[in-house]
């Protein structure tokens, strides 16, 4: 699901750049305004407190050492000029959800006399749509491109794709340079945890995620200790110990020995993380064990589903349903929390489907279920099999909380309404309190609360 740098992840970037400038030739530096778009779906999306964008932040970090950077987040308030005629590069950043705002804006930046490069998750898997509103699409990670893509910029002589033939080693990725985006004066909405990445990749190969298509089946890691060193970094400049880390890999886990290595090496820092990760790496005690002595609190774990149908339908290998109580058990017992992730509307579900993820959820005491609705986004190999089923492609809906294609065995009113029921039952009241009984008062009990007004005012219109 759902983690999304120096390195393009699920949630990627996207960069603008100028033709014939003035800066060509008298020499000065030329000037980016870099933007994280607000996505126009309301529903659980840009809501709250929001990560730092740790893509466009290291794409920042490498353009400043070149160009002057400014950096706008419209999330968090930040709001784009109206004039863009001042900046010689724009960069834009674009899932599927916020690319119609990416669009808008790039189209507003040409118009202005700046030419945009898109990138991202989006421009990635549908170039030609990208190329319409881009002179320039990056393909994947900016990274492993960059060097090209600074040159051209300096010579104004932009390509219309850039697209790396190798990715570049992890053991060359800086740390990101943080002022960037916290000098904004709206940086109070920022989460309180700092986003740190470890790995890259995920070669699992879900049928309905874009990670592969990007990655391929690569998958690739930094020194452990560079880590660890980043996490000193970021402890002295809040002057404290007790920091919060997300780690943002898409599969922090997917080769146990790097993983050990890294929690080994983490034991003693002070620090608190929580990651996403393979079920099936915790279906041994001792790496649970090993998880809470180097500082985690949560794990955001992808069940996706409780039937082995579906799980088999989503190519989803590391998903062992059998063993889905004793990786909870682990964890649990090793008085860490799970974020667990349960996706509806694969054509293997039926009104079972949702009774059992409920007994599931409730039997083993999951902390914060978050339930999405299966979309199937485009680049993905279940979008080119669902596409004739495909009711709409308003991007601005593809947000995993929209109903957006017909699933095989149920109806669309009949599935909203068991949709809107199991996330009512399971944040009941009384369902918080048996799941939450005895656990430590802190922000996951927060959301609790907030989520059961929430599921209170849950109707079907609001999903279509």
């Amino acid at each position: 699901m759902n983690a999304p740098n120096g390195f393009v992840s699920s949630d990627a970037l996207a960069v603008s750049a100028t033709s014939v400038s003035p800066s060509a030739s008298t020499g000065r530096r030329k000037k980016w305004l870099l933007v994280q778009p607000k996505s126009k779906t309301n529903l659980m999306v840009d809501s709250g407190k929001v990560s730092i964008p740790l893509n466009l932040m290291m794409v920042g970090t490498l353009a400043k050492k070149e160009f002057d950077v400014e950096f706008v987040d419209e999330r968090i308030g930040d709001k784009v000029p109206d004039d863009l005629s001042a900046y010689d590069v724009v960069a834009i950043t674009a899932r599927t959800l916020n690319v119609s705002k990416a669009y808008d804006i790039a189209d507003r930046a040409r118009a202005h006399g700046a030419k945009v490069i898109m990138g991202g998750t989006h421009p990635t898997m549908l170039f030609d749509e990208a190329k319409e509103h881009a002179d320039s699409v990056v393909f994947g990670e900016v990274e492993s491109v960059w060097d090209a893509l600074a040159a051209d910029i300096k010579n104004n002589t932009m390509k219309p794709q850039y697209k790396a033939g190798a990715f570049k080693s992890m053991t060359e990725m800086g740390m990101p340079d943080f002022s960037i985006v916290l000098s904004s004066p709206n940086a109070k909405n920022y989460s309180f945890r700092v986003p740190i990445l470890a790995t890259k990749g995920c070669p699992v190969g879900c049928n309905f995620c874009t990670t592969p298509t990007i990655y391929g089946k690569s998958f690739r890691t930094r020194d452990s200790q560079k880590v660890v060193d980043e996490l000193a970094v970021h402890q002295n400049r809040l002057g404290k110990k007790g920091i919060h880390i997300s780690f943002m890999d898409d599969n922090i886990s997917f080769k146990p020995a790097f993983m050990e290595e890294l929690l080994s090496a983490m034991i003693g820092t002070g620090v608190k993380w929580n990651a996403n990760i393979s079920m099936n790496f915790l279906e041994k005690p001792e790496i649970a064990a090993l998880a809470k002595e180097s500082g985690c609190e949560l794990l955001n774990i992808g069940f996706e589903s409780v039937t082995p149908e579906t799980i088999q339908y989503v190519h989803k290998g590391s998903n062992r349903v059998g063993r889905y109580e004793d990786v909870v058990a682990n964890v649990h017992k090793q008085g860490i929390g799970i974020q667990g992730y349960f996706i509806f509307g694969f054509d293997t579900d039926t009104q079972r489907s949702f009774q059992g993820t409920f007994d599931f959820i409730m039997q083993n005491r999951i902390e914060f279920p978050v339930f999405t609705i299966a979309t199937p986004f485009p680049g993905t190999p279940w979008f080119e099999e669902m596409k004739p089923r495909i009711e709409h492609f308003n991007w601005d809906k593809y947000d995993t909380y929209h109903y957006t294609y017909k699933p095989a065995k149920m109806e669309r009113e009949e599935f909203l309404n068991a949709f809107i029921k199991v996330q009512r039952e399971v944040y009941s009241w009384k369902s918080i309190w048996h799941r939450m009984a005895g656990k430590p008062l802190n922000w996951v009990w927060a959301v609790n609360v907030a989520m059961h007004y929430f599921t209170r005012r849950l109707t079907p219109q609001m999903f279509m």
